[in-house]
């Protein structure tokens, strides 16, 4: 038998409690993992507080991410005692994630770790951080460089935010974080690299200019809503924005104007269902690129039964950097 965080449905809304499962509890796949580590993402907090829309089947064991070592496998490409990590693929949404001590999943979802990283370092970058990495690729394949002026990263102090940060001023770019806990955050953001900080209000109200003053080459936005719209606004011609958040709202008001006036270009980020080869690049970057005392700086770490409560905690906005889960402990 084995821990896990076990969401239920119930006429109030979810609930959370640990549990103790079988393996015959678990889903089918050719793969079982013995989870060492997992994380706590915005999603994450919406399926456990909220349920609806992120959870769709029930019972579930939340947790979009997981890194571990393979118990067993039927797939040739993976033997036991291989570590691996897994993010996204509908984990803790459609199938079981990784806020237990054992999961069970496709072979085809299996990211390797690169040489010489172990697994609480994958958790601790996580979906949040890939996600970061491919937003800097997409700017990067746009035709961005560090010489085009300064790139913003809105939600600047969240796991997407402060990996994003990280990232770019690791490679030259002087950044911008944008954050609604200015005061409490700067010195965290400028030690991650951060050459300004500005909080969120400047580009938070709705209404704003179809065409402002720019301020910036290209942006990181993990807000969405107005924040995006603002965002787009204020962008250098032939800069870009890559998008992969929406903490702010879903829907934005905007025009065509930064489009067709400044070729300003919006590059969606899905990071959920990205193909073996993206995944592996990404990882592979991090490896080289994301500073591991950064990384570290970020990082505060929890036992499974604090999760409910942190849930809560990351949708108020009070969690900063990446929340690892030990789920062993």
């Amino acid at each position: 038998m084995f821990n896990a965080l076990l969401l239920t449905e119930t006429p109030d809304g979810p609930s959370a409690r640990l549990t103790r499962l079988t393996e015959d509890d678990l889903p089918d796949g050719d793969v079982t993992l013995r989870v060492e580590y997992s994380t706590l993402n915005y999603k994450d907090g919406l399926a456990i507080c909220d349920g609806a829309p992120v959870v769709r089947v029930w019972p579930m064991v939340p947790g979009i991410d997981l890194a571990g070592r393979v118990e067993t496998s039927s797939h040739p490409d993976w033997s036991a005692g291989d570590l691996a990590t897994v993010n996204g693929w509908g984990l803790g949404e459609q199938r079981w994630g990784g806020m237990a001590q054992k999961a069970r999943v496709s072979a085809d979802w299996l990211t390797p770790l690169p040489t010489g990283a172990d697994s609480r370092w994958a958790a601790a970058i996580g979906t949040a951080g890939y996600t970061a990495m491919l937003c800097v690729i997409a700017l990067e394949r746009h035709g961005l460089s560090a010489d085009d002026g300064p790139v913003v990263v809105t939600g600047a102090a969240g796991g997407v935010g402060s990996v994003a940060v990280a990232i770019l001023s690791g490679l030259g770019y002087e950044v911008i974080a944008s954050t609604g806990r200015a005061e409490t955050e700067s010195v965290y953001l400028r030690n991650l690299g951060a050459s300004q900080v500005m909080h969120r209000s400047e580009l938070s109200e709705p209404g704003g200019r179809p065409l402002a003053k720019t301020r910036w080459a290209a942006g990181v936005d993990t807000v969405g809503g107005p924040t995006l719209a603002n965002l787009l606004a204020s962008t250098k011609a032939r800069g870009a924005v890559a998008a992969c958040g929406l903490a702010g709202g879903v829907k934005f008001a905007t025009t065509v104007m930064p489009f067709i006036i400044r070729g300003v270009a919006l590059l969606g980020i899905n990071c959920v269902f990205e193909p073996p080869k993206v995944r592996a690049e990404a990882w592979e970057r991090l490896a080289r690129e994301l500073d591991l005392a950064k990384l570290n700086s970020m990082i505060s770490q929890i036992p499974l039964s604090e999760v409910p409560g942190a849930a809560a905690d990351i949708l108020a906005g009070k969690v900063r950097g990446r929340l690892v889960i030990d789920v062993n402990s």
